[in-house]
């Protein structure tokens, strides 16, 4: 059988980019059960209620919902249960540094297939204020304007 290439998404958490300020960006495998990859490939994930906590110096991801897999048997696995990250040493302590600053938190952002590897994407940031998420929408709608702007005025097209 020929070995997977490239990238499949299977979850993104876009809420997180909203609620959070994004600083650094690790990708990191994970130990799953046999079901868990079977229900992955079907695209079948939540990253919504999703952390990660450092204890003991592993990474541990708590509150993805990965639902059981529909053919499972009794060997299903727990829908939400904790699943532990592989990551190096130098991540685990930079990363457990920085959440013990305040207001750091790491949250998933992305989890995927990487040449058949499943591999989640974890974001260290800090909580927006209200604020915040209204000035980076106004960025965004501003942006947005101006490419369209630019894009009317390469057609030829009046504003």
């Amino acid at each position: 059988m020929a070995r997977e290439r490239g990238q499949k998404m299977v979850a993104q958490n876009k809420k997180a980019r909203h609620d959070y300020a994004i600083d650094d960006v690790y990708e990191a495998g994970m130990v799953l059960m046999g079901t868990e990859v079977k229900s992955l490939r079907m695209g079948r994930a939540s990253l919504v209620d999703g952390f990660v906590d450092i204890e003991r110096g592993e990474a541990w991801l708590h509150g993805v919902h990965i639902p059981e897999y529909l053919n499972g048997t009794w060997t299903n696995h727990s829908a939400r249960r904790k699943r532990k990250l592989l990551l190096n040493r130098v991540e685990i302590d930079k990363i457990e540094r920085r959440v013990n600053e305040k207001g750091f938190t790491v949250v998933p952002l992305a989890l995927y297939f990487k040449d058949g590897r499943a591999k989640i994407e974890i974001g260290l940031g800090r909580g927006k204020k209200s604020w915040d998420k209204r000035q980076s929408i106004a960025e965004r709608t501003a942006k947005r304007e101006v490419e369209q702007a630019v894009g009317r005025r390469l057609k030829g097209m009046r504003d």
